[in-house]
């Protein structure tokens, strides 16, 4: 059985997370409900990170695991590194609404 190099919770999701990891240039292999999607990582992902499933706009909700977690703070393209530089938090916070 192969392990699996992300993870992605919910079909809804717009962002796996890296079960080890991810050297920019690899193709992954990701899970989507039932649906197989090969994602072309366009930088290094580091264990436990996330990267786009979807290109995701400027202020749009990253969501992962099912749930809002933050909203974009530049255009995130399919394949790119999603973290602190190009997203901001809105879980419990008071002043954005999930």
């Amino acid at each position: 059985m192969n392990k699996s190099r992300a993870i992605v919770m919910k079909a809804k999701d717009n962002v796996a997370t890296a079960a080890e990891e991810i050297l920019a240039g690899s193709d992954v292999l990701v899970n989507i409900g039932s649906q197989p999607l090969t994602i072309h990582v366009v930088e290094t992902i580091p264990f436990g990170h996330k990267f786009a499933i979807k290109n995701i706009q400027k202020d749009e909700k990253i969501i992962k695991y099912g749930e809002v977690i933050g909203e974009a703070t530049a255009d995130i393209q399919i394949g790119q590194h999603t973290h602190v530089h190009n997203l901001i938090g809105c879980r419990g916070r008071g002043d954005l609404q999930a």
